[in-house]
């Protein structure tokens, strides 16, 4: 690779897409070199240490930071995490799960249960949705792998503890939403054939 084009890389994101508007995104965002940070899958169900019990904590702050954000299933698996997020009009919320649910102890990001309403997907776009950069999505991961590495930093972990970047999809209908909480709650049941398994 010459030098030219050493530094150039293909973005992830979807050209032209608003971040900040109201919809569902399933993200993931992993360790540097999938080393296994936050714990270790035993008998199929992920067993968190101390640091992945920061990154999980972190992660049920983020609506406490942005009233405009929504968490739905997610978990902290060893080497990477997966969240869907809902960023909804601000003063809104069409989530099946409120603040005090998802402040609860009770709360670990598995399947909603059956007698929860399933969140109606949104495809019209709001005449005043959030612009602002810290609302996006892109702000929103930077803030909790910031908040996470200095957490562990101040534990004595130095070495680099993201990815560059991360993983996004827009979630654009039920059928997708229900498979994509599948597949997060499953993940510790399939952690052998993962593909981030070390």
């Amino acid at each position: 690779m010459t030098s030219r084009h050493k530094y150039h890389r293909r973005s992830i994101r979807l050209k032209g897409y608003d971040y900040s508007q109201e919809g569902l995104y399933f993200i993931t965002i992993c360790c540097q070199d999938k080393i296994c940070r936050f714990g270790h899958i035993e008998n199929k169900k992920m067993i968190h240490n101390q640091y992945g019990i920061i990154a999980h904590n972190e992660w049920i702050k983020t609506p406490q930071i942005r009233p405009n954000i929504i968490l739905h299933e997610f978990i902290i698996m060893p080497n990477h995490m997966h969240g869907i997020i809902e960023i909804i009009y601000r003063g809104k919320s069409n989530s099946p799960l409120c603040m005090s649910e998802l402040n609860s102890p009770q709360y670990t990001g598995e399947l909603h249960s059956p007698e929860i309403e399933f969140p109606k997907i949104k495809t019209n776009v709001c005449d005043t949705p959030l612009q602002s950069p810290s609302q996006t999505i892109g702000a929103i991961v930077r803030g909790y792998k910031s908040a996470v590495t200095k957490q562990l930093n101040a534990l004595g972990m130095h070495e680099k503890l993201w990815q560059r970047n991360y993983y996004e999809h827009i979630i654009r209908n039920e059928q997708s939403y229900i498979r994509i909480s599948e597949y997060i709650c499953d993940n510790p049941q399939k952690w052998a054939n993962d593909k981030f398994f070390p």
